[in-house]
Parts: structure tokens; C-alpha cells; sequence
């Protein structure tokens, strides 16, 4: 077992009541670590799960609900219109593990039709915002454990004791297309990190937005009120908080552009000036005016296309819901033994 796994089991070992986070956060150290490799390429770049802090989610929480943005609110009406059928193929006594949980939204309509699940598992980066929506879910569902993990998911991590239940099978739920945030053999390597933790037979109940028209998705990133601009310049604000860089965020706009032949969209802070940036750990960075950091890609799919990217990483697919116009697709998995 290597020092993280061995640190994590500790944790997990220790780990007591549902409202008292298992925090596996990433130390101010190794955030500022991770930044220093990312934004000194000839490419700068800033990593996407920086941007969820407190103030993050809660400004992720207003995109979705947008008129442009129509992942959620499709996502939100697949669940609500195969909530049934999708919780006849977890089955009985699923053990819920949640990736990147936020709000647990539609976690609620999951949990509103599944036969007696036994536990849920939120894993989330943002610390005081998990404990907030665990304790919320707490109170609509008093009979259930819920254990939150305060952890960056894309690292290696164990699971939460959970008292001795005993589940039918474990399932891992990753809404919201967040996979589509990873490059490709990232997201393969992800999709087998999960198997990892969760077994190798568990299952996988995940979202993934498919391709449609450029304009559809380039306004989901381009909102009329200025949110998701707002959204991707607090990363540079909650860097001047943790990390003690002195970013203007003045001085950076928001851009973001569908790339049709990649499949993704592409979010960046471009400079308006010729400036310094002071980054600890670097010293002072120039940035040339139109220079650009890169802080999100958001990868769309075809069925096919992410059927293939899951067989890789030792998923089968059982069966996927899609919205009338195509535009997004749930879809469920199961590892092969």
C-alpha cells in the first residue's frame, strides 16, 4: 500500500459521524505544488477542480440554473422520468458512493425510488459546503447513513467504514458530466480508479453530455448575466486567498469556445494588460495582454464514443436514458469481473 492509500485508511479507520467529514483535502502545500507545475508551462493552465471552494460551488449551484445551461435541468429531467427504471438497475441495498456531489440535487430523486438503500458516501472537495448538504440530506432521509468524504476524488481513496452494512453491491454515482472535465485517457484512467475503489463488479451510474449543436453549447458557457464568467475568475481569487499570489482579477476576462473537431469546450482567463503576477514558489510571472490560462475543458461525447472509453476501464454498459433532443444521456454501467 502506498503512503496515501496507507494515510487514507488511517483516516477512514478513525472516521465516526456522518456530519464530521473524513477530510482528505489537499494541504495549502500541495494546492500550491499542483499550481506551480500546471501555470508554468508555455501553456498556462490552473486545475478545474480549484475551482471548487465554498464560493465556487455556490456560484456552480446559480449556472445550473440558467436558461442557457441546459445540462442540468436535462439531466434533472432524465432522472425524474426514468427514476424507476434506473433504480431497478442499481437494484436493492445499494451502497451510494458520489463523486463530486455539490448539492445532491438529483441525488434526492435517486434516493426517493431506490429499494432501501443502505448508506450514501458524498465525496466533495469543498469541505464546509459537503458537511452543509449532508446534513440537509440527513434531515430528508433520518433512516439513512450518509458519510461524506472531504477528498479531491480524482486522487487514490478509501472508502469510509460504515459500520458493518452490508450492501447487495456498491454504485458509483457521477452526475453532472463531470467527466467530461478530464482528458480522455484521464477519464479512463478515472472511470478504473473508481472500479478500484468501489470493486471490481460494483456499478456506475454516471451523466454524460453528448454532442449537438455549437451554438447549444458554447451559450451554456457563455451566460447573458456573467455567472460563469464569475465562476472562472475565482479561482484566481481563492489562489490570492490560500496561496497568497496577488492576481488582478480585473485584469482577466472570461473566455470560453466550443472546439467541434476536438469535442470540447474550452474555458479561459485571458490577460487584458501586459502584467507581472506574483505566484509563491515562482516568484513573478509575466503574462502578455491577450495571453490566456487554461482552467477547463469540457469534453462532449457520442454514445458510442464514451460506450468505448468505459469498456476500456472494464465497464459494460446495462443501459443508458436520454432526453428527446438528444442532448444528454444517463447511463449505467457495471464492471466486469
Amino acid at each position: 500500500m502506498n503512503d496515501a492509500l496507507a494515510v487514507n485508511a488511517e483516516c477512514a479507520a478513525s472516521y465516526r459521524t456522518p456530519m464530521q467529514a473524513l477530510d482528505l483535502a489537499p494541504s495549502a502545500d500541495e494546492v500550491r505544488a499542483e499550481v506551480i507545475t500546471a501555470i508554468a508551462g508555455p501553456q498556462k493552465m490552473l486545475p478545474s477542480k480549484l475551482f471548487y471552494d465554498e464560493h465556487g460551488s455556490g456560484l456552480f449551484d446559480k449556472i445550473c440554473e440558467l436558461p442557457e445551461y441546459y445540462p442540468t435541468r436535462t439531466e434533472l429531467g432524465i432522472m425524474r422520468d426514468y427514476a424507476t427504471e434506473i433504480a431497478f438497475a442499481i437494484g436493492p441495498r445499494a451502497l451510494i458512493v458520489e463523486y463530486g456531489s455539490g448539492s445532491s440535487i438529483k441525488t434526492r430523486i435517486l434516493l426517493d425510488h431506490l429499494r432501501d438503500a443502505v448508506a450514501y458516501v458524498p465525496i466533495d472537495i469543498s469541505g464546509k459546503y459537503l458537511v452543509n448538504s449532508a446534513a440537509a440530506l440527513q434531515q430528508r432521509y433520518p433512516d439513512l447513513s450518509i458519510f461524506p468524504v472531504c477528498a479531491d476524488y480524482t486522487r487514490p481513496l478509501v472508502l469510509p467504514d460504515v459500520d458493518g452494512t452490508v450492501s447487495a453491491r456498491i454504485v458509483a454515482y457521477f452526475p453532472g458530466s463531470t467527466i467530461g472535465n478530464l482528458e480522455p485517457a484521464a477519464a479512463r484512467a478515472f472511470l478504473t480508479s473508481i472500479r478500484t475503489t468501489c470493486g471490481r463488479e460494483s456499478g456506475l451510474l454516471i451523466g454524460v453530455d453528448l454532442k449537438k449543436s455549437p451554438s447549444t453549447i458554447h451559450a451554456a458557457y457563455n451566460d447573458a448575466h456573467g455567472v460563469t464568467a464569475a465562476f472562472n475568475l475565482n479561482i484566481l481569487r481563492r489562489l490570492n486567498h490560500e496561496i497568497g499570489s496577488n492576481f488582478e482579477l480585473d485584469t482577466f476576462c472570461h473566455y470560453a469556445f466550443y472546439n467541434p473537431s476536438l469535442g470540447r469546450v474550452e474555458m479561459h482567463l485571458v490577460s487584458e494588460k501586459q502584467q507581472h503576477v506574483f505566484v509563491p514558489g515562482i516568484g513573478n510571472i509575466r503574462f502578455d495582454e491577450g495571453e490566456t490560462i487554461h482552467t477547463e475543458n469540457c469534453y462532449k461525447y457520442t454514445l458510442q464514443e464514451f460506450t468505448n472509453l468505459a469498456a476500456d476501464a472494464g465497464y459494460r454498459r446495462k443501459r443508458v436514458w436520454w432526453d428527446a433532443q438528444n442532448w444528454f444521456s444517463v447511463q449505467f454501467f457495471e464492471g466486469e469481473g
